[in-house]
């Protein structure tokens, strides 16, 4: 029995670090048995990234309940910063730019100026809601894309974008490697922080922001917080992708990029972080195959076709007329039939007594009552006639 729950718990809590481990080692696998395309490798290191983005603002949209369209222009800033302190190491010190100690300060770099740029907004934004804060945030990232595009050549390199320092080709699967570790410490922190009493304090504003005020709730600390979190990781995951693009030009941080990662949390459904993980993942396999297949003059329908799913997705996620047929067909549904028995000895089969079968059975809200009415008989003397009758309260 306990190793039951044991396990139960480790399923519950640990299973998506135990997938993307086992993905993790496929991977390696396949990468020093076989020579891997690059273009593979640059698929799984866009996974990566889209799934720490993803991720990182289902804290934010998921849990805290706040609209953010500014997290591309977090991304930019530990794209551009963590960048630009690579390639001054690589160029000053005469370092490989596959160094991973240079690498890790970039990430550290990357991670603490946009924490810091989130905090600076935070602090004044979040004391916004709804459409106000997106309108805030949406504006805070297109400010951090004008002012690169105009930078000089010599300090983020202007409208041609930054020449960080990347992995080679043949090195480019160690790039995804680290990614996956990335993911790894993305969930151990943000998981970890949900299940702790500050997580607790999180989805309580979320669910009702006046009540966690009464309870004493420090409502702005705690949305102070979440932000700059988010915010760091969205760097790290800049720093990343710095390291796969060369150069890296800020128009690919625009306002649509912000969206599309809203796009990844939404159909991931609002509070899972294994749904972000999934969501984030198809999303970017479907971008970069219908970037594949429709070139030319069938470029134009790319964005058609990415519409077009993403409507039918949003449908089946949320349609009233296909609610028992989602919690029918689900994953959740299919682990817990293969985990539960066919003879389970708790249920009790066979017996038509049962109190889930008994037709005649009370609903909760209901009472029974008894009216004694009492009436002139024959005689002329008083009797009583009891009545039975059900009422509603």
């Amino acid at each position: 029995m306990k190793a039951k729950k044991i396990f139960k718990k480790i399923t519950k809590h640990y299973l998506n670090y135990a997938v993307i481990a086992a993905v993790m080692l496929v991977f390696i696998i396949l990468a020093y048995a076989t020579p891997m395309k690059a273009s593979t490798s640059l698929l799984f290191q866009k996974i990566t990234v889209a799934v720490i983005m993803a991720v990182s603002l289902s804290l934010v949209v998921g849990f805290l309940g706040e609209l953010s369209l500014g997290h591309a222009g977090f991304m930019s800033i530990g794209a551009y910063l963590g960048g630009k302190v690579a390639l001054v190491l690589t160029e000053n010190g005469n370092l490989e730019a596959s160094n991973i100690l240079v690498f890790i300060i970039a990430l550290i770099v990357g991670a603490l100026c946009a924490a810091l740029c989130g905090f600076i907004v935070g602090f004044s934004a979040l004391r916004l809601r709804g459409d106000y804060l997106a309108i805030v945030t949406l504006a805070f990232g297109e400010i951090v894309r004008v002012i690169f595009t105009n930078s000089s050549a010599e300090s983020f390199g202007g409208a041609l974008g930054l020449k960080s320092p990347s992995f080679k080709t043949k090195e480019m699967f160690i790039l995804v490697i680290i990614g996956f570790l990335l993911i790894l410490l993305t969930l151990f922190v943000i998981q970890n922080l949900l299940r702790s009493k500050t997580g607790r304090a999180i989805t309580a504003i979320r669910d009702n922001e006046i009540a966690a005020r009464a309870t004493g709730i420090d409502v702005t600390k705690h949305k102070l917080m979440v932000f700059v979190i988010s915010a760091a990781f969205a760097g790290i995951a800049g720093v990343l992708f710095s390291y796969a693009n060369k150069p890296i030009k800020a128009d690919t941080f625009d306002y649509n990029y912000s969206i599309e990662i809203l796009v990844m949390v939404v159909l991931g459904g609002m509070g899972s972080i294994n749904g972000s993980i999934i969501s984030a993942t198809l999303i970017t396999i479907l971008n970069d195959k219908l970037t594949v297949y429709l070139t030319g003059d069938n470029a134009v329908f790319k964005d058609l076709f990415y519409a077009l799913i993403l409507i039918l997705l949003v449908i089946y996620n949320n349609a009233p007329a296909l609610k028992g047929f989602r919690e029918k067909y689900n994953l959740r549904a299919l682990i817990n039939k293969i985990r539960k028995p066919k003879n389970d000895p708790s249920e009790i089969r066979g017996d038509a007594a049962r109190w889930d079968v008994v037709p005649t059975k009370i609903e909760m809200d209901e009472v029974l009552s008894t009216d004694i009415i009492i009436e002139k008989n024959d005689r002329g003397d008083d009797s009583a006639n009891i009545r039975e009758r059900g009422g509603t309260k």
